[in-house]
């Protein structure tokens, strides 16, 4: 007897508020949801239906790292991915456990490999109204500009004061001249970014993992005092001279035009109040949103504010995931509050949240091609950014665990310093396609920097 497919549970066709975007969430976000996710919606004021689309169900690898405040707040749940489905008002579901391949019982019901979730629900999203198109007016005093935003409003634009006015839709681009410039006046009050051996492993001489003390061909040891004192010696001199040179001239790209938060409409008053930073940025990983290509770039704000939602409200995060969002026509998102040239500690890659940025590309890239435009938007972001601390695009680089299912907590990992989701946790992000393009955003960004 050939296996059973596995009983359906669901949400019939029913009438239901506005919304735009879609997702399942349930109790516990350590279990996860084995199986198939489909829905199928209909257009607002109309009488049409889609056909069935699938949902992602494995999102909890884009998360909080284990033991951090924010994943042991007791509000996260589990979830799938949301997809975005556009202004709709009725919406069916249907949930298929993951069979185990066994013939059915005596009931002839198939025997599910693992149960599903407890407590699921459909989260219907409403991306709520346009940002107004207009930005403060040009001659506004920061006192004004303060009491015309709430206060959430106001700290998560301040943060954003050394690059843009209070209140600003966007951050202006700069020219690469322009950005060097800024970065070394910036550093004059600060400290200099971290050397090659603290952002960069380019050559491997940081290796934590490597062990002192080896033996030669003919079997005798190298001696502690010279050999070892020389090589570090000359690695010091490296560093230093790599040093005064980023400081004479810094290896980073122009800095990238950037709509900020209130360009693309967030409701500040979701999120948590404070920011959460990590020490530095040493490596970006890049992910795909996994909700759906079916988007245009002029509803890509209600999209990121959907999510944004999705992430606060329904999934229970401090705020919404990734540090930056990149849509189809290339254009780049402020992501978590924070401020976008400081290193805001996001909540991307289950495990190497410290010390990296998260970027996701609006869309999903598993069998479709990501536009040319998002492949060079990633490539100038991660210039602009990286550079602020020193990394190398085409470097490697070392981060610990934090824990999840391809390294154990506490583990040194060398990785790409523009890497894939999927070379931190065992993942399909950022889909196929997009992971394939990621050699190229690492040539194009390291060339953005002038290496």
């Amino acid at each position: 007897m050939p296996p059973a497919a596995a009983p359906a549970q669901g949400l019939a066709r029913r009438d239901v508020r506005r919304f735009s975007l879609v997702g399942i969430v349930w109790d516990d976000p350590e279990s996860e949801l084995h199986g198939r996710v489909q829905v199928r919606t209909r257009a607002a004021g109309t009488t049409k239906w889609s056909a069935w689309q699938d949902v992602d169900t494995h999102n909890h690898e884009h998360a909080a790292d284990p033991d951090t405040t924010e994943r042991a707040s007791g509000r996260v749940r589990g979830s799938t991915a949301p997809l975005w489905v556009g202004d709709s008002d009725g919406v069916e579901v249907r949930v298929q456990g993951q069979a185990d391949g066994r013939a059915a019982g005596a009931d002839g019901r198939a025997v599910v490999a693992e149960p599903l979730p407890k407590g699921m629900r459909v989260e219907l999203v409403d991306p709520g109204a346009e940002p107004p198109l207009q930005g403060p007016e040009p001659d506004a005093s920061p006192a004004n500009a303060l009491t015309a935003e709430s206060a959430g409003s106001a700290a998560s634009s301040a943060v954003n004061a050394d690059l843009a006015p209070l209140g600003a839709t966007e951050i202006a681009a700069l020219s690469e001249e322009e950005t060097r410039a800024d970065l070394l006046a910036t550093r004059g009050e600060g400290t200099d970014p971290p050397g090659p051996t603290d952002a960069t492993d380019a050559t491997d001489a940081t290796d934590p993992t490597s062990t002192p003390g080896t033996t030669d061909p003919a079997g005798t040891k190298d001696t502690v005092g010279e050999k070892e004192a020389a090589g570090e010696k000359e690695a010091a001199d490296k560093a230093d001279a790599a040093a005064a040179a980023q400081r004479a001239k810094p290896y980073i790209g122009a800095r990238p035009r950037i709509v900020t938060r209130r360009g693309w409409g967030a409701d500040e008053g979701l999120r948590e109040p404070d920011f959460s930073y990590t020490k530095t940025v040493k490596a970006a990983f890049v992910h795909h949103s996994a909700s759906g290509n079916n988007y245009s770039c002029a509803q890509a704000p209600s999209v990121i504010r959907s999510i944004y939602r999705y992430h606060v409200k329904s999934s229970g995060w401090r705020d919404i995931g990734y540090n930056f969002l990149i849509d189809k026509c290339g254009n780049i998102y402020e992501g978590r509050a924070g401020g976008v040239a400081k290193p805001v500690m996001g909540a991307h890659t289950r495990g190497f949240n410290s010390n990296s940025t998260g970027i996701a590309v609006l869309g999903s890239f598993g069998t479709a091609n990501p536009p040319a435009a998002t492949v060079t938007a990633v490539a100038r972001l991660t210039a602009w950014k990286l550079g602020l601390y020193g990394a190398n695009p085409r470097g490697k680089t070392y981060l610990k665990s934090g824990g999840g299912n391809l390294y154990q907590k506490g583990k040194n990992v060398r990785l790409n310093v523009i890497s894939g989701h999927r070379d931190g946790f065992a993942t399909e992000c950022p889909g196929s396609r997009l992971y394939a393009k990621l050699g190229k955003a690492r040539a194009d960004s390291a060339r953005y920097q002038g290496r």
